[in-house]
């Protein structure tokens, strides 16, 4: 982050502008919608900034130190460097923040695009190293916010109080307000229904009946493979709903980044023969939350349910009486081999697909090795790193061509991925020799001859 990001009262306050164009009359602008009391100075002062209101002091001439007592902010907007550069030196030293248009190494703060829903207020950044993709993605998020969203927020603040004298603990009042947001009266309030939406917030504060529960509940939610845009919407909808995540050691940062600032957020990551926690404290952990009434997320990489252990979670859930919902997520096969240019199955190659475990039990691997040594199939291995050997020897026992191809890859969809490629006779030297580590997942059949051709990443 090469900007914090922090919103500025500047009500009342001395801001300058040095410049007088086009430019200098957008942030003029800015300043005086934010309630400051702005000074322009430049030779010469377009009339757009003249005529703006409440009109802004404007001085033709050009910049002196001077103008710098008693100022708040700064933004310089002119075409001259050596202006800048003084202007912004000065601010420097005098601890002013001050913003050089299009010159961020001149810079102490960014002035963001905007998406000004008062007193909801969006701002897109993007450090000064590229406004229009920021102008770009703040139209985007236009397009998805209600005009009469600042409506709404101004009749949230009208009845805070009365919210808190309500209700006894932040968890209720914040569900209090997220069927407010959700529901009829945000609907109303969007259909300039205004007297509407507020007679029904009235009501929900009488009514003895509210849906707020005191009672937790868990949502299984699977992650995806790595690539934080592979996530469903139902999951960052409950990501941002919950009180804690609770998140393996796969799922991506920036997938739990997408959780509420102030949600609780605790590791539980496993490696191979290697727990932060056991699979039984962490199915306990999950009923103790929810009994205290925290809406809890398991946040788990690929899917809950393909060796996400999410059954035996589902299974203590229940047993506990808890209230749970499962999400499904992109599993690792899926992703990781769509991403390589391996398609799972083909008309060619492979009618079927197996999917199995190969993680060591007292460093063996015991599977069913007659079903995973099939013709015409792809068979994919999770957790299977540590024993690729043993694994390429047993099919090939059980007359599996020792030809067969093989792909073993390494944090799949992520920028880290890493592939590589060989075959049932050599797969765990040329994995040896690549220096592999764990997470990795491993594809067995003739549909990796096709990563050749169907390489669309071109990785």
């Amino acid at each position: 982050m090469e900007f914090f990001p922090a919103f500025h009262n500047l009500r009342d306050q001395h801001c300058l502008v040095v410049g007088g164009g086009s430019v200098a009359a957008r942030k003029t602008e800015l300043f005086v919608r934010a309630g400051a009391r702005v000074t322009v100075v430049a030779p010469v002062i377009q009339s757009d900034i003249v005529q703006l209101s409440p009109a802004p002091s404007c001085i033709e001439r050009g910049f002196v130190a001077q103008d710098l007592v008693g100022m708040t902010m700064i933004i310089v907007a002119t075409n001259s460097a050596v202006v800048n550069e003084e202007v912004s030196r000065l601010a420097r030293e005098k601890n002013i923040p001050v913003n050089v248009v299009d010159n961020p190494k001149l810079c102490t703060f960014i002035v963001p695009s905007i998406v000004d829903r008062s007193p909801i207020v969006v701002a897109v950044g993007s450090s000064g190293s590229s406004p229009v993709l920021a102008r770009l993605l703040r139209a985007r998020i236009e397009a998805l916010l209600p005009i009469q969203l600042g409506k709404l927020a101004l009749l949230a603040k009208k009845y805070r109080q009365a919210v808190k004298d309500r209700f006894a603990t932040g968890t209720e009042r914040r569900r209090f307000w997220e069927q407010v947001f959700e529901g009829e009266v945000a609907d109303d309030i969007y259909l300039g229904k205004n007297e509407d939406g507020e007679e029904k917030l009235q009501a929900m504060l009488r009514s003895g009946e509210l849906d707020i529960s005191p009672e937790g509940e868990v949502a299984l939610v699977g992650s995806g493979p790595g690539d934080p845009e592979l996530i469903t919407f139902k999951a960052v909808r409950l990501l941002q709903r919950a009180d804690v995540v609770v998140y393996d050691r796969l799922v991506s940062p920036e997938i739990v980044d997408m959780a509420r600032r102030d949600a609780t957020k605790i590791y539980a990551g496993k490696a191979a023969s290697r727990h932060t926690l056991p699979q039984e404290e962490i199915n306990k952990l999950l009923v103790e939350l929810a009994q205290e009434g925290k809406r809890v997320v398991r946040l788990k990489g690929g899917d809950p349910f393909i060796f996400g252990r999410g059954g035996e979670e589902i299974s203590e859930l229940m047993a506990s009486g808890i209230s749970f919902q499962v999400v499904p997520g992109i599993t690792s096969a899926s992703g990781c081999s769509t991403y390589c240019g391996i398609p799972l199955t083909h008309r060619d190659y492979s009618q079927s697909v197996v999917f199995a475990t190969g993680h060591l039990r007292n460093n063996t691997v015991d599977l069913n090795w007659v079903a995973l040594a099939q013709p015409n199939q792809t068979a994919v291995i999770y957790m299977g790193l540590l024993g690729i050997k043993t694994i390429a020897e047993k099919l090939v026992e059980h007359e599996l061509p020792d030809t067969t191809p093989v792909a073993v890859i390494h944090k799949g969809t992520t920028p880290e991925q890493e592939i590589v490629i060989g075959d049932l006779q050599n797969i765990a030297g040329v994995v040896e020799a690549a220096k592999l580590k764990s997470p990795c997942l491993i594809i067995i059949g003739e549909v990796v001859k096709l990563r050749t051709e169907l390489n669309w990443q071109g990785n």
